[in-house]
């Protein structure tokens, strides 16, 4: 029976499929670098998740020919892995596409409402007792309905909230994308970056994580946006200027923030949570009991591709 290292906890029903194909190990936390290159060497599959740290160093560590010969990833990112490394020493690399599309799409909303809507500061408001009824001028937001929604990367996420912003909130959708994209609904690709951060009162990233897009969103992008404006993040941390974002919104440079993901998780920088303008969520894109259970499978369902000798479906090395 071959080893297979699950590096978190997964759903109950799906782990109980894979005791029964697999010699299951449950790891309990992230895998640093040297972790995830042991891990390659004791185990013959291996289904890891954000924060396993598989490395062109952890490669090199665990030797050229690594007794691990896939790592079916828990995520539509993976930028925690280095594809490239692991094709160099014949590992598979596979992700869960397609299932965390909604899941993610309704935190991205989440996210633009209760920033625009300064719901987090309400709450902690109520919460410590600070609140003294209402009032014409008390806690003011932002209207969304009608506002131009600014969409960067406009793949199956992007689409998602594209959707939900013309179709439940009436915005006018401009998105951004390397390459040409056309899609199935009202919307209009502009041409640069810049221009999209310029002219939407809401931008929401959705771009893929990893080196390609690492610090796309940089200092010029977010000084580009209007003074009113909201960003929202629900791609990967590295995509964004950490430092300049916190920069802007603490001077009053753009109007605020909704965040599910940073930089380097699980830290999330002192003077990011002191502020006010903004929304900070756990990495919580795909937290549904449903599309967590959903994205296990797939993940397994790689793996036993892989076991019995089929190419598996999700490959992406």
């Amino acid at each position: 029976m071959k080893s297979l290292l699950i590096t978190r906890p997964i759903a109950d029903p799906v782990l109980a499929q894979a005791r029964a194909r697999f010699a299951v190990t449950l790891g309990k936390g992230p895998l640093d670098e040297d972790a995830a290159a042991a891990a390659l060497g004791a185990h013959d599959l291996i289904l890891p998740t954000l924060g396993d740290a598989f490395t062109a160093a952890a490669f090199r560590k665990a030797g050229k020919n690594p007794r691990c010969r896939i790592l079916a990833n828990f995520g539509v990112g993976y930028s925690h892995i280095d594809a490239a490394a692991a094709a160099a020493h014949g590992v598979v690399v596979t992700n869960t596409p397609d299932v965390l599309t909604d899941a993610t799409a309704d935190i991205g909303m989440t996210l633009l409402l209760a920033t625009a809507r300064r719901a987090g500061e309400g709450e902690r408001m109520l919460r410590d007792g600070r609140w003294g009824g209402f009032g014409p001028k008390g806690l003011l937001g932002t209207h969304v309905t009608g506002k131009v929604l600014g969409i960067v990367g406009m793949g199956r996420i992007g689409q998602a909230v594209a959707r939900r912003g013309h179709f439940g909130f009436s915005m006018p959708v401009i998105y951004y994308n390397r390459s040409p994209k056309a899609v199935d609904l009202p919307a209009r690709q502009v041409a640069d970056l810049h221009e999209l951060m310029r002219l939407a009162d809401f931008v929401v990233v959705t771009v893929p994580g990893g080196a390609a897009n690492a610090g796309l969103i940089d200092r010029a992008a977010i000084a580009a946006m209007k003074p009113g404006g909201i960003l929202v993040n629900i791609a990967r941390g590295e995509v964004v200027d950490e430092e300049a974002l916190i920069d802007a919104l603490a001077a009053g440079r753009i109007a605020g923030a909704g965040l599910d993901v940073y930089l380097h998780e699980p830290h999330v920088p002192e003077r990011l949570r002191a502020l006010e303008n903004c929304v900070l969520l756990p990495h919580l894109g795909s937290a549904t009991v449903e599309t967590r259970q959903a994205m296990a499978q797939m993940a397994l369902d790689n793996l036993i591709a892989f076991a019995e000798g089929r190419a598996p479906p999700q490959r992406v090395n």
